[in-house]
């Protein structure tokens, strides 16, 4: 990469609101929370630039009743643990068909309990530190809200690491809320950090609306063997990004990234979509003719 392409500035709100009103920058591409976003897309429309926004969200994994459970217990524990949930595609709900319910949720227990926690720079670490303080009391903060308020069931989990090697950086331990429902605020609000919350629905278009009931629409995915719910799944989840037997998570790469309502502004990053935001179009005509071509409002006789 050329000197002077990639640049990098540290800091806190100064520098992001002088980037975004400086009058020599053309194109803002935020990452970022919903509330930011919104301030950032207001700032640009006075002077006309463009924004590209992606924001946050509640992804959701829907696991029928004739889904591989296994596989889609893995799946769950990586979409819903790794980089200790704080990314905007984690898989932070988990819609459970009744049928299968009591088994999923008891494998998933299980085994999210035998995660181990640590530094990332250990390869035997399954979930590693959350990104600071604050991250760890905002968590905090909404566990306390689940038992409480909500009063959802914790499963596992639940509390910070503070002792020994955990002195040493933000740790806490990857936490399951099972017997949870759509309308509990540790269902629709963006907790980014080791959570995820189960909850069990009856029918397919249950678990979609289900899905599709928050202010959010990143990631969403569904684990089942029969071809035609996964197509009718695609075609209902409101989201940017659906999967089909694989966790909210990993796609990103190669396909264009984005979302729906508010998590997104319509733009998309990545893939070959992400050319008409960082570029602009333009039209040209070139006539060879060497006489006068009337078009448009003009009218010729033939």
């Amino acid at each position: 990469i050329p000197k002077g392409v990639v640049n990098v500035v540290n800091g806190f709100h100064e520098p992001g609101e002088a980037l975004v009103n400086h009058k020599d920058v053309r194109l803002i591409s935020f990452t970022g929370s919903t509330d930011t976003g919104r301030i950032i897309a207001e700032q640009c429309a006075r002077s006309n630039k463009i924004a590209s926004l992606e924001m946050g969200g509640k992804n959701a994994i829907i696991i029928m009743d004739d889904a591989d459970i296994d596989n889609a217990v893995e799946g769950s524990l990586w979409g819903a643990f790794g980089t200790s949930g704080q990314r905007c595609t984690a898989s932070s709900r988990l819609v459970v068909h009744k049928k299968v319910y009591k088994k999923f949720t008891e494998k998933l227990v299980e085994r999210v309990k035998k995660l181990k926690v640590g530094s990332g720079l250990d390869a035997k670490t399954d979930v590693g530190p959350v990104i600071n303080q604050q991250g760890i009391d905002k968590i905090l903060s909404y566990i306390e809200i689940g038992k409480r308020e909500d009063k959802a069931t914790l499963a596992c989990g639940g509390n910070a690491l503070t002792k020994g090697d955990y002195k040493k950086g933000f740790f806490i331990e990857p936490t399951v809320f099972i017997d949870a429902s759509r309308n509990m605020r540790i269902s629709q609000e963006e907790i980014f950090g080791p959570v995820t919350t189960v909850i069990p629905f009856n029918d397919l278009n249950e678990a979609i609306e289900i899905v599709n009931d928050v202010k959010y629409g990143l990631s969403s995915a569904i684990y089942t063997q029969d071809v035609n719910q996964a197509f009718y799944a695609m075609q209902e989840l409101y989201t940017g990004i659906c999967y089909i037997n694989s966790a909210t998570i990993g796609a990103e790469v190669h396909l264009p990234f984005g979302g729906t309502k508010a998590t997104g502004n319509g733009h998309r990053e990545a893939g070959t979509q992400v050319l008409d935001i960082f570029s602009e179009w333009k039209s040209i005509y070139v006539d060879y003719s060497g006489k006068l071509q009337k078009a448009q409002i003009d009218s010729v006789e033939i």
